[in-house]
C-alpha cells in the first residue's frame, strides 16, 4: 500500500516486492495532477516487475488493474476492500469485492489505538468467506506463515517494506 511516510523509499520498496504481487495505490493528499503522475510512474514499475496495481480514491487513473474501497464499479478489473468486522466483510462481498483486506490483524502503527484482530478473532472473522483475505496490520512473512492454516497466503503492508526492514527477515 503505498502511503506518503514511504517518501522516496517507495521506488526501492517497489523494485523489492515479489513478481505476482500487488500495490494499492491510495497518496490521497496529492492535488489530481500530482496523483495522477504518480500513478502513471508507479504503472510502469508495475508493469515492468508484473505486479497489479489497484486504485484506492474516487480519481479514476489510466491503466488501473482495479479500484480499491467502496467505489461503484465502472470499469473492468479486481475491486477490493477495507474490512475491520465480519460484518463490514460481508457487506464488502455484498457490494461486489473480490478481495479483502482485514485489519487490523496486529499492532500496527497506521492505527495505533484501533482494537487488533489476533489470529483466533481474524479466523472467526473470515471463516466461511469465498474471497481471498489479504492480512494487513503489523503483518510480516513469519506472521503470514502462522495462518496459512487459516487459508490466508497473502498480506499487506507499509511500514514492513521501510528500507533496513524485511518482512519477517525474508521477501515473503
Amino acid at each position: 500500500m503505498t502511503d506518503q511516510r514511504l517518501g522516496d523509499a517507495l521506488w526501492e520498496i517497489l523494485e523489492r516486492i515479489p513478481r505476482g504481487a500487488g500495490v494499492v495505490f491510495r497518496d490521497y493528499a496529492l492535488a489530481p495532477a500530482e496523483r495522477r503522475l504518480r500513478f502513471e510512474r508507479i504503472r510502469r514499475v508495475a508493469k515492468r516487475r508484473g505486479f497489479m496495481l489497484v486504485r484506492a480514491g474516487s480519481l479514476p487513473m489510466r491503466g488501473e488493474d482495479g479500484i480499491h474501497g467502496r467505489h461503484r464499479r465502472t470499469r473492468p478489473g479486481i475491486r477490493t476492500a477495507a474490512a475491520h468486522s465480519r460484518r463490514e466483510a460481508i457487506a464488502a462481498i455484498r457490494a461486489g469485492a473480490d478481495m479483502l483486506f482485514v485489519s487490523p490483524v496486529y499492532a500496527t502503527r497506521s492505527h495505533p489505538v484501533a482494537p487488533r484482530l489476533g489470529r483466533v478473532r481474524l479466523g472467526l472473522m473470515i471463516r466461511g468467506l469465498r474471497v481471498p483475505i489479504v492480512a494487513l496490520g503489523g503483518m510480516d512473512a513469519r506472521r503470514l506463515r502462522g495462518m496459512q492454516a487459516l487459508g490466508i497466503t497473502r498480506f499487506a503492508a507499509i511500514d514492513a517494506w521501510l528500507p533496513g526492514r524485511r518482512p519477517g527477515g525474508q521477501t515473503p
